[in-house]
């Protein structure tokens, strides 16, 4: 198949999938993969989509296996998920549209995912330590603050926290609006008295001095008065991490875990914690039960003999 039919037919399916109201960064991500596979299947499997085969496929996912990035790592499980259910979608809207008479992915398997705790999880202190480093005397000090307190509070991720508007914000209510969150799905979360009082002094003492002209409405600005992308919010993160000195690994998603894990600790049903971190399946939000030891140590020094 040429490679401008390849084109045509990546472009309706992103089209179709867009129509049937899929977030737009994940059409974006499924655009992206597929063509990588179409560069991959140029190379290796030149041909009629109607020929390609399980076999096809299946040495496609062993590309994938093999594949490395930059750093010489493999790729990660979630990238190799995210690109086989790429294909498989694909394929499968190719047997619906009747392009191909029968969908050779269907029998295409997952990598099994790896059970992996989170790499770095704060203790209570440790996250007074690291929300202390920003210096309160500059505003950009206090915005950073402000969004470790944010973090903390609700566990939202860096996209959502980044692109947090002031219409977002019930601080009397105790609440704020997720919008668009992943899978495009929006959400309240319950944000706490500490967390909207650093706020409300942010809107006070910062933020007006922050804010564009026109001004948009986004909450959190850099120094030249632009909204701060996820990346940065990640960054300015990560350095106030670095600095708190705790051999912690992490900058937004430390946070995110640290939350969960605490809430959890304190007695949280995770059916709970699930809605707030906004989790699909139940499944995803399992994985702090096992990160919470401090319920296995209560349990080990009642119940051992030797304490």
């Amino acid at each position: 198949m040429k490679p401008n039919e390849w084109e045509g037919l990546i472009q309706r399916h992103a089209e179709w999938l867009q129509a049937r109201d899929y977030a737009t960064t994940t059409v974006k991500a499924r655009v992206r993969q597929l063509q990588r596979f179409r560069m991959w299947c140029l190379q290796f499997a030149p041909g009629e989509l109607e020929d390609y085969s399980l076999l096809t496929l299946e040495d496609y996912r062993l590309h994938l296996h093999r594949r490395r990035q930059a750093s010489g790592e493999p790729l990660g499980w979630g990238s190799k998920v995210q690109m086989l259910l790429a294909i498989r979608g694909f394929f499968r809207w190719l047997t619906l549209m009747k392009r191909i008479p029968s969908n050779p992915a269907t029998d295409v398997e997952l990598p099994r995912q790896p059970v992996r705790l989170p790499r770095s999880v704060l203790t209570i202190e440790g996250v007074e330590r690291v929300s202390a480093q920003p210096d309160l005397r500059r505003r950009e000090g206090l915005r950073d603050r402000v969004i470790m307190e944010t973090f903390y509070s609700t566990g939202i991720r860096r996209a959502e926290c980044a692109h947090l508007s002031l219409g977002d914000l019930e601080l009397g209510r105790g609440i704020l609006l997720v919008r668009n969150g992943k899978g495009g799905r929006d959400r309240y979360v319950p944000i706490g008295e500490r967390a909207s009082s650093w706020i409300e002094r942010y809107l006070r003492e910062a933020r007006p001095l922050q804010a564009g002209r026109p001004d948009d409405g986004r909450l959190f600005r850099s120094r030249r008065r632009n909204p701060l992308s996820p990346k940065r919010v990640g960054a300015l993160t990560h350095r106030h991490v670095v600095r708190a000195a705790l051999g912690k690994v992490g900058s937004c998603h430390l946070f995110r875990h640290s939350m969960a894990t605490h809430l959890l600790e304190g007695g949280a049903d995770i059916r709970y914690i699930q809605e707030i971190l906004g989790h699909a399946q139940l499944s995803t939000t399992a994985i702090y039960a096992r990160v919470s030891i401090q319920h296995l140590r209560e349990v080990h020094r009642r119940c051992h003999p030797a304490g």
